[in-house]
């Protein structure tokens, strides 16, 4: 049966408090949970971190809403607390790594495969190959600096093989932006995935930003730099293909829309009884926040916020392993290269591209140098800890 947005009227927002205890609970464990309920965790945490960030822009450039999107803003902040905060001390700044790459290869794998417009679908699956490279350069950096074999986090749900080289794809940053989606006709589900993973690969390059510092392994401290760079291309890519002219309005209520779905998406799929709860409850949270913002989409806008989106949601994002997908990606577009806003082969990639990417790498690459000789292989951290111990 359908999930409605318009019937289903959830919790209002005054009544959605919280303490300190309540936000900060038990972490999900790294090892006994299943690899999906931390995708999911990472997942919901980067679609709270984008609202809250698109609500302080929204803020700066709109006097009469301040007071509206700081109350909200004041519950998805706690709510990205709570949800941040299931991801415990037992995983190591680098697994978390390890499991910020999964969500990005399994989340736009899923949603390339149910984008309807063929070019934007062709964006995802174009920055989801790359992305399964970082967590091959990633993976042969847990092995370096912690023996630890990437599997223990991913759980054999994701290949751990070269995807399309991190060397090549420093960029001019003009062959990054893209043509966006048109709101006028583009499809609901258009917009809730565009704002999904440009949350998804916002946080990862927050996350790179501030934990490549604090290694002190120098070839781990340039390989976050790297990476770190590849996410603000992705970024700009998918950030450009949202409408630039949607209003602000538009905007907040499609946010709030994306949260919904999402949250609809993990409660339908959780293998947690405890984190399900928590979905459960943000869920009804959400549906507040929804129609909090539909009324004040119908009184500065004097629109039926029914032109935006249907009552039905689509059907959920669906957290499964994404691997014949990737691997037959992989197999016919790992050779694609962006020139502009298209993509094209790489014999024909731009000048600008090459330039680029010739005196960036001038001094060596860190993602060449980390994998140098890597070839994962299952059992490895068993394996060693056994030949210690004999």
């Amino acid at each position: 049966m359908a999930f409605n947005l318009f019937s289903q009227k959830g919790t209002p927002l005054e009544q959605q408090r919280f303490t300190w205890r309540d936000m900060v609970g038990k972490p999900i464990s790294k090892l006994d949970d299943d690899a999906f309920t931390r995708i999911r965790v990472i997942l919901m945490n980067g679609v709270e971190q984008e609202s809250i960030r698109f609500q302080h822009f929204a803020g700066r450039a709109n006097r009469a809403l301040r007071q509206q999107l700081a109350r909200v803003r004041r519950t998805e902040q706690h709510q990205a607390t709570m949800v941040n905060w299931l991801l415990g001390p037992d995983h190591s700044p680098l697994e978390i790594t390890i499991g910020y790459e999964q969500v990005a290869i399994e989340i736009t794998a899923a949603v390339a495969q149910r984008e309807p417009n063929p070019y934007l679908a062709q964006n995802y699956r174009f920055g989801m190959l790359e992305d399964f490279d970082h967590l091959y350069r990633y993976s042969a950096l847990l092995d370096r600096l912690e023996g630890k074999d990437a599997n223990n986090i991913l759980q054999s749900y994701t290949d751990i093989l070269p995807g399309r080289p991190t060397v090549v794809e420093h960029r001019s940053p003009i062959d990054d932006v893209r043509e966006p989606y048109d709101r006028a006709v583009a499809e609901p589900i258009t917009k809730l995935n565009a704002l999904t993973i440009v949350a998804t690969e916002f946080q990862v390059h927050e996350y790179y930003m501030n934990i490549g510092p604090q290694f002190a392994d120098p070839v781990a401290r340039q390989l976050y730099a790297e990476i770190a760079s590849i996410e603000e291309q992705h970024v700009t890519q998918y950030e450009s293909m949202l409408d630039p002219e949607e209003s602000w309005l538009e905007q907040w209520l499609l946010h709030e829309a994306n949260e919904v779905y999402n949250y609809y998406s993990c409660v339908q799929q959780e293998t947690n009884p405890r984190v399900k709860a928590i979905w459960e409850r943000f869920l009804d949270y959400e549906l507040g926040h929804f129609h909090f913002v539909a009324d004040l989409f119908k009184q500065y806008e004097k629109r039926d916020p029914a032109e935006l989106l249907p009552g039905d949601l689509p059907e959920p994002i669906a957290f499964q392993s994404q691997r014949d997908f990737v691997r037959q990606t992989l197999a016919r577009e790992v050779d694609l290269r962006a020139k502009g806003t298209q993509f094209v082969d790489k014999n024909q990639e731009s000048q600008d591209s090459i330039d680029y990417r010739t005196h960036i790498n001038s001094g060596g690459s860190p993602s060449e140098t980390v994998a140098a000789g890597y070839i994962w292989t299952p059992g490895t951290e068993l394996n060693r800890k056994i030949a210690v111990a004999v």
